[in-house]
C-alpha cells in the first residue's frame, strides 16, 4: 500500500471515530501477508469486528512483511524489533519453541517487548484508543496493563489466553505477572474449559473469565462436501511441526498400522523447526513410501484435505516446557468438514469431542493404543463419519465465527462502557 493510500485510510479512520470506537489489538502471531500459512485466528476475529469497531492491530514485523497495510478492513501496524534478517522470534514454530531451539533468540526478547510497548503507548495516545484486546497474557496482556496506567487514560482491556502462555512460562515471577494481568483486565477469555480451571489454579477469581474459543468458518469454507469421495486409507495431520503436536508418536505407531492395513498413507501438511528431524525418522522407520510431507498450505487449500481424508490424527502431547494445546484450530476445522478425528489426551478436547471423547481421544505415547485406535476408526468408516457429523452439528453454535465474533464484540463493547 502506498503512503498516500495509508494516509487516506487513516483519514477515513479518523472520520469514523465519531461513530465507531477504536479497538487496538495486541498480538504476536499474525499473518505476514494475505494467504500466509502461519496461524491466522487473530486476524479472522479482527476482520469480523470491523463492523463494530475501528480495528488497529499491532504485531511484530517479519522478513517480507509490510510495516503498515490494510487487510480485510483491518489497519495492521508491524513494529520493528531488530535488523530484518533476525526478526525470527515468532514465526516457524512460535516463540516458546523458537526460544527452546535457538537460545540466542533470548537476545531478541527485550527489543521485541519494548518495541511493542512503545508502539502500543504511541497508538493509544495518537489514535485515542477506547479498548485494547490483548492476545496472550505475556507479554501482550502486560503491555495492555502498562498502557492503561501510562497513557493518562484508563483504557480498559480484555485479555485472551490461547494456551502456551498459560500452560508454559511456569517460573514464579511469570506466574505473578499472569495474576497481575488477569486482575487488571476488564475481562479475560480462554479458549477451553480446562484452561479456565488452570486460571483458577493461579489463585485468580474466575468470575470474570469466559470460555470463548477462536472460531471456524463453518458456513462457507470448512464444510462437508458430498461431491468429494472420502478416502478409506489416508491419514491426515495438519499443524506446526513442533513438540506439542506429538507427530513422532504417530510415526512410531504407523508400522503397526501398516502391518494390518498396508494401504494406509499419512499426509503431513505443515512446517516448523522439527521438520528435518521428522523426515529423518520417516527414513529410519522405513516409512518413505507411506508418508508424504506437503508443506504448509494457506487456509483456502485446507478444506479439500479434510474432506477427502479417512481420518484426521492429532497426537497432541504436553511438551517438556509445559506447553500444550489450548483448543487446536486444525482439529476444529477437520470436525467442521465432517472428517473423522482422533487426538492425544491433552486437557480441553472434551469441548470438541463431547460425548464422543472415549472413541476419539487416546494416549499417543502408547504406540500400541494409538495404532489400535487408528485401525478401529478405519475399520468402521461409516460409524466414524456419523460420529464426526454429530460433533459438527453440536459445535456449530459454539465454534462458528459469527457466534464467536459476536461474543467478543459484546465483551469489548462492555469494556468501553466501564
Amino acid at each position: 500500500m502506498s503512503a498516500k493510500e495509508l494516509t487516506q485510510a487513516s483519514d477515513r479512520g479518523a472520520e469514523r471515530q465519531d461513530s465507531l470506537k477504536t479497538l487496538l489489538v495486541l498480538a504476536s502471531t499474525y499473518p505476514r501477508w494475505q494467504g500466509d500459512p502461519e496461524p491466522g485466528f487473530v486476524h479472522e476475529l479482527a476482520k469480523r469486528l470491523t463492523g463494530r469497531f475501528r480495528v488497529i492491530v499491532l504485531g511484530p514485523h517479519a522478513p517480507g512483511a509490510k510495516p503498515r497495510e490494510i487487510l480485510d478492513g483491518v489497519e495492521v501496524v508491524r513494529y520493528r524489533y531488530g535488523p530484518q534478517r533476525v526478526e525470527t522470534l515468532v514465526n516457524d514454530g512460535g516463540i516458546v519453541t523458537n526460544l527452546r531451539l535457538h537460545r540466542w533468540k533470548l537476545l531478541l526478547v527485550p527489543s521485541f517487548v519494548l518495541a511493542q510497548a512503545w508502539w502500543a503507548w504511541r497508538l493509544c495516545k495518537r489514535e485515542k484508543v477506547d479498548v485494547i484486546h490483548a492476545h496472550w497474557l505475556i507479554p501482550q496482556g502486560l503491555l495492555a496493563l502498562g498502557c492503561q496506567r501510562l497513557t493518562g487514560r484508563a483504557t480498559p482491556f480484555v485479555v485472551t489466553s490461547h494456551g502456551a502462555d498459560l500452560y508454559a512460562l511456569r517460573a514464579a515471577p511469570l506466574q505473578a505477572l499472569k495474576r497481575l494481568v488477569l486482575r487488571g483486565a476488564h475481562a479475560a477469555t480462554v479458549v477451553s474449559s480446562a484452561m479456565r480451571e488452570e486460571v483458577d489454579q493461579l489463585g485468580v477469581d474466575v468470575s470474570t473469565v469466559s470460555v470463548i474459543p477462536m472460531g471456524v468458518d463453518m458456513a462457507d469454507r470448512f464444510v462437508p462436501d458430498a461431491t468429494q469421495t472420502r478416502s478409506r486409507s489416508e491419514l491426515l495431520f495438519v499443524g506446526r511441526l513442533v513438540e506439542k503436536k506429538g507427530l513422532p508418536f504417530l510415526l512410531d505407531a504407523l508400522p503397526a498400522v501398516l502391518q494390518e492395513r498396508p494401504d494406509v498413507t499419512l499426509t503431513i501438511a505443515g512446517f516448523g523447526p522439527d521438520e528435518d528431524q521428522l523426515k529423518a525418522k520417516v527414513l529410519e522407520l522405513g516409512l518413505q513410501n507411506a508418508v508424504k510431507f506437503i508443506g504448509a498450505l494457506p487456509q483456502k487449500d485446507l478444506p479439500v484435505l479434510y474432506q477427502r481424508a479417512a481420518l484426521f490424527v492429532a497426537p497432541f502431547v504436553k511438551a517438556e516446557s509445559g506447553d500444550q494445546e489450548g483448543l487446536p484450530v486444525a482439529l476444529m476445522e477437520a470436525v467442521a468438514c465432517g472428517c473423522p478425528a482422533l487426538a492425544g489426551d491433552v486437557a480441553g478436547l472434551q469441548d470438541i469431542f463431547g460425548a464422543h471423547a472415549n472413541a476419539c481421544i487416546v494416549n499417543p505415547r502408547d504406540k500400541a493404543a494409538l495404532a489400535a485406535a487408528i485401525l478401529a476408526q478405519l475399520g468402521e468408516p461409516e460409524k466414524a463419519a456419523q460420529r464426526s457429523l454429530s460433533m459438527r452439528a453440536a459445535l456449530r453454535e459454539h465454534l462458528g465465527w459469527d457466534h464467536v465474533a459476536e461474543r467478543y464484540a459484546r465483551l469489548l463493547e462492555q469494556a468501553c462502557q466501564k
